[in-house]
Parts: C-alpha cells; sequence; structure tokens
C-alpha cells in the first residue's frame, strides 16, 4: 500500500554553526531545534512504551484536525476520529512490523501519549525525539509546536512555557511517504520502516545548560584535544571545567558572551583501537550544568595511498550493515538489536562496520566503539536525490549539522560519507555535494570526508575510475559488482586498473551477489539459481582480484545479513528480502561467509 501525501515544497531552513543552536524554520513559523547531544546522561524522563494510535492511510487527519481531541458536548454532537477505542503502538518501534494491516504503509499514523507535569522555576523541560521517520510534526495540548524532517537524526523542541502544571498530551503526526526532493527521494533498496523509531524524552534543565561540547584530539595530533563547550540560555560567562579523573585532567576555561568556551590541553593518552577500545570517564561542568560521558581519543588520517590509525597504517577489514533486526523483521533500535548485528561483524573478522545507508542509532554507534569497530557514519544521500530542487540543498546541510553534532565525539567514528551512488551528469549533483564537502570539513575536520561512486566503468576487463567527486574525498571508494550485475571480462587475476586519482587510497566500499541460504544445486556458474555457490565463487574471485588493484586500504562486502526490500521481488529465492548477506536473515552461515572470514583473519 502506497499513500500519497501532500507536502508544501515552501518549507524554509535556516541552519546556524553547530555547536550554536541550529534551527529549522518550517513556512508555519514553527521551528524543532536540533537536539543537545548525550541525552542519555541528562536528567530525563522517558516517554517510550504503549501509545495510542490513530491509523490514517486515507490522510484525512489534517481537516479533521485529530490533534485537538475534540469530544462532543451537545446531544446532536459527533466526531469522527478518537484515540479511545483503537490500537497501540510500542514506541520506540516502526510501525510497519506491530501491526499486519501497516506492514506496507507509507502513510500518516498519529501517536498519542500523556504526560504529568510539575516543572520547578528556573527549570527548563523539552520534549526530545531520537529520531521520527519520516516526516514529524508535533502538538501539545492541541497546539501545534514544531516541525521536523529527516527519519534517521534526532530533534527536540523547548516546551517550559507551554507545557501545564498536571496532565499533558502529547500528539505526532508520523508521516513516512517517500517524497521526491526528500532524503533519500523516491527510490531505494531497504525496508521503508515508518514510525517513532527511537526514544521520546522528556528533559530537564537549568535556565542554562551544557547544550554541546567537542573534545577530541586535534587533526594530526596524538595528545592534544583541541575543542570547545557550548552553553544555552547563558546570560553571562561561566567558569567552565573539562576533567578527565583516570588522567589528573582538571582544565578550566570561561565562556564568552555567547556561551561558547575553547578548550585545549595535552595529556599522555592510551589511545582509542580496535584491539584496545580504551573510554575515559569525562565530566564536563559548568556553573550550574554537569554533563557525564564516555570519550575515547585516537588520530585518523590519510597519509600518501595509506590509511592511518594512531600513527600507524591499517587495512580496512569492514562490512555493510543495515539498521534492522533479522530475527524479528523491525527497526533495529535497543543496544541488545545492535549487538546482534556487531557480534556478527566481529565474528566475521571486522574492525570497521559502514552503517549504510543513513545515520544508525547512538546505541549503535555507541556499542561499536565499545566493541572496538571502526565506524563508518553515512547520510542518505542516496541515488537519485533532486539536487536541482532549491530545498535539497538545505535539507542537506541540516542533516549533515544533526548526523555530526550528535556523533562528534565518539572517536570509534572515523569517516562522514556524504553521498552513495549519485551520478555526475544528475544536474546540480556536483555543486551541491562540493558544497556539503566544504561545510563538514569547516565544522569537522578531523575525520576522513567520503563521498562512494559507482559510476566506473568496465570493459576489456580494465577499470577506469573517475568522478569529480573524487577530488573532494578522502578515499575512492567505488561500489562494484563484477561477477553480478556485470560478468568478468577475463580473469580476475588480470584485472586492469585506470585509476585518474593515482595518489589516494582505494577502498572497494561494496561488492558481491545473491544467494538463498539452503540453495546449493551445485552450481556455481548460474546466476538464476541463487546458489550460496555463485555467491561463493564470486567471493573467491573478488579476493583475487584485490590483488590487482593498486593503493587498496580496505574492502566492505554488501552485506552482513539478508535484508528486507519490496523491490526484490523473485518469489522463489528473494521473497522480498535482498539475498547478498553472507548471513541468512536468520543468522545462517553462507559458504561466502567462510570465505570472508578467511581473508579477514589473513589480512
Amino acid at each position: 500500500m502506497k499513500i500519497n501525501m501532500y507536502f508544501s515544497n515552501q518549507n524554509l531552513f535556516r541552519v546556524q554553526a553547530i555547536g550554536l543552536l541550529c534551527l529549522l524554520q518550517f513556512s508555519t513559523g514553527l521551528i524543532a531545534q536540533t537536539a543537545m547531544i548525550n541525552v542519555s546522561n541528562r536528567n530525563k524522563t522517558s516517554l517510550n512504551g504503549q501509545w495510542q494510535v490513530i491509523l490514517d492511510p486515507a490522510g484525512a487527519g489534517d481537516w479533521k484536525q485529530v490533534w485537538q481531541e475534540k469530544k462532543p458536548h451537545e446531544k446532536t454532537d459527533f466526531v469522527e476520529y478518537s484515540f479511545d477505542g483503537g490500537p497501540y503502538l510500542k514506541v520506540p518501534g516502526d510501525f510497519n512490523s506491530q501491526l499486519c494491516e501497516l506492514t506496507y504503509l507509507e502513510g500518516t499514523v498519529w501517536y498519542k501519549k500523556q504526560f504529568e507535569n510539575s516543572l520547578q522555576p528556573g527549570k527548563r523541560l523539552f520534549l526530545h525525539f531520537g529520531a521520527v521517520n519520516y516526516k514529524a510534526d508535533v502538538y501539545l495540548n492541541g497546539e501545534k509546536i514544531g516541525s521536523h524532517e529527516g527519519g534517521f537524526t534526532p530533534f527536540q523542541v523547548e516546551i517550559t512555557d507551554k507545557a501545564k502544571s498536571g496532565s499533558n498530551t502529547i500528539v505526532v503526526k508520523v508521516n513516512n511517504n517517500r517524497i521526491g526532493n526528500g532524503l533519500p527521494g523516491i527510490s531505494y533498496d531497504w525496508f521503508n520502516y515508518g514510525g517513532i523509531t527511537r526514544d521520546v524524552d522528556l528533559i530537564e534543565t537549568n535556565s542554562s545548560y551544557i547544550e554541546d561540547y567537542l573534545i577530541q584530539l586535534k587533526k594530526g595530533s596524538l595528545n592534544k584535544v583541541l575543542g570547545w563547550v557550548q552553553l544555552n540560555g547563558a546570560q553571562i560567562a561561566q567558569n567552565i571545567k573539562v576533567k578527565i579523573p583516570e588522567l589528573n585532567i582538571a582544565f578550566k576555561t570561561k565562556s564568552d558572551e555567547k556561551g561558547r568556551a575553547k578548550i585545549e590541553f595535552s595529556s599522555h593518552f592510551k589511545l582509542w583501537s580496535p584491539e584496545s577500545p580504551k573510554l575515559y570517564k569525562v565530566i564536563v561542568e559548568s556553573e550550574n550544568d554537569e554533563v557525564t560521558d564516555s570519550i575515547g581519543f585516537r588520530s585518523i588520517e590519510v597519509k600518501g595511498k595509506e590509511v592511518w590509525l594512531n600513527g600507524k597504517p591499517i587495512f580496512l577489514k569492514a562490512v555493510n550493515i543495515h539498521e534492522e533486526n533479522p530475527h524479528t523483521k523491525a527497526r533495529a533500535h535497543t543496544s541488545e538489536d545492535a549487538h546482534i548485528l556487531l557480534d556478527a561483524a566481529k565474528e566475521l573478522g571486522c574492525n570497521l562496520v559502514r552503517l549504510a545507508h543513513y545515520p544508525h542509532s547512538e546505541n549503535m554507534v555507541r556499542e561499536a566503539e565499545k566493541m572496538g569497530l571502526m565506524v563508518w557514519s553515512e547520510l542518505p544521500v542516496y541515488q537519485h536525490i533532486q539536487f536541482s530542487d532549491s530545498v535539497v540543498p538545505k535539507k542537506l546541510e541540516l542533516m549533515l549539522n544533526e548526523m555530526v553534532r550528535r556523533d562528534k565525539n565518539r572517536c570509534g567514528v572515523i569517516v562522514w560519507s556524504l553521498s552513495n551512488e549519485t551520478y555526475p551528469g544528475t544536474p546540480n549533483r556536483n555543486e551541491a555535494l562540493i558544497k556539503m564537502t566544504q561545510k563538514c570539513k569547516a565544522i569537522d575536520s578531523t575525520r576522513l570526508i567520503v563521498h562512494v561512486i559507482n559510476t566506473q566503468a568496465y570493459a576489456n576487463n580494465t577499470f577506469k575510475v573517475w568522478d569529480p567527486l573524487y577530488n573532494y574525498s578522502d578515499l575512492v571508494a567505488l561500489n562494484e559488482y563484477i561477477g553480478w550485475y556485470i560478468p568478468w571480462q577475463g580473469k580476475p587475476s588480470d584485472v586492469k586498473w585506470n585509476v585518474a586519482f593515482s595518489d589516494k587510497p582505494v577502498f572497494i566500499s561494496e561488492f558481491g551477489g545473491e544467494a538463498k541460504y539452503g540453495s546449493n544445486d551445485g552450481a556455481t556458474d548460474v546466476a538464476a539459481n541463487w546458489t550460496e555457490g555463485y555467491q561463493e565463487k564470486i567471493y573467491k574471485d573478488q579476493i583475487e582480484m584485490f590483488n590487482t588493484i593498486p593503493n587498496l586500504c580496505g574492502v566492505c562486502p554488501w552485506l552482513l545479513f539478508d535484508y528486507r526490500s519490496l523491490g526484490r521481488m523473485n518469489q522463489v529465492y528473494q521473497q522480498g528480502y535482498n539475498r547478498k548477506g553472507v548471513l541468512s536473515e536468520h543468522g545462517e552461515k553462507k559458504k561466502a561467509w567462510h570465505i570472508m572470514h578467511e581473508y579477514f583473519k589473513n589480512k
């Protein structure tokens, strides 16, 4: 079922510098704020749990004004909607996997939750959403208080002056309909899970609070921290302290009139690495707020034709992961969900997970960091983005700010990936993504910035690799499916490479082919049989070809688990799944898993 919903192109966006208040202004004049960071260590009350819902596949809720929760008063009154008597949905969670009638819904579901408020004088109250896919309109006690677009990044709304003492009602209109000028756009190869998919919290702060901070090593340094702290609501300068008790660090500074304080100190850190994922307890204090975080320190950079971690070359042994719990067939969001995926990546032998093709939950990023898995975080700039639409560059900038803002203190994140499989001929594509690269470097220069390309030519057993975006990418990252979408044109060991950017490391960000677990008819040369043997042969050939690639710094098979994708319509073998996983949706190891495991073990 696909319901086409109205979307206004007149939305206005205004994004300020990261670290300052970053706001999204809609045509209604309502504001949704980019969220404060490190929500798990705030004074918060969870609103997770059962929410009442109204299913609205026809899109009638707007003109019925569902958010007002009207009740009949006179004998002749009636109201054609009601949360009472309807179903409940778990939050966080996608709506598609919770009710069978919503399995394929792309449309609107209205959510309702009540909470008690007893806010004390001098305090502030925020309503924080970890993510809502794709568009959210938020109402409090019948009044619209904010909107947000983007299915994978957090946002918040301040409700200090709007929440009543006593009982309050939140109503959220959630719509996951694909839109042409959305991020991603109309077409993508994964399941479009809709709903309030991550945590919802009420966060109480003092009138002035620590909104944001950056505490990471200076680019290229192994011992010097260079960063800042940003206060919100500060009227006068405040004393700021950053403490790392294990290192006896108590750095003192002072905020300026805009609430900004610079941080710069040195120490002998035990550096974070996949072999030793060291994290320190870090305490950030202002005169009336305190936030505790677990932060690691490491250096990541490109030196010549190699990627260096902590001053030494490293080979990136990676795998692609979608944010889907393979056992529940639902959007992954908990730490337990994350471990199902990350434990499997560790068993395969990985030191890096590419979290495709959108920012995954903070639980996923933090658990990966604890486990010693480097993280590749990616914007949902996937294939057919309408870069020439006037609002798209503004949406790109907002989503970039929200992704970087949330995870910039996670030392495990080593890559900001700004696009995947976009096309040079798309109007305004180059201009928009070059500007995005420049903005990303301006707000965080400490990580690798990458664009992933799949437009390389393959003829006469030779790859010709060229794209203007590679001028702005730290890696020559390319997706190639030789042996699956394109047949081999010679021996894998004889492949030639014509790479226009011969001074940069090359990363194979996707490769592989499909196989249904248990399909083993013995044929290794018939793709249409979807056999494990055919997939296994692809992997053997690919590994043979890897030896021919100049400057190879890492490889990343597509992908870990089979995952749901409605475009996969072979009803015998695919059954609504992309079958390129080295593991089935039940976690069963295909023959290709063993090939990849052995390769990583020997690298």
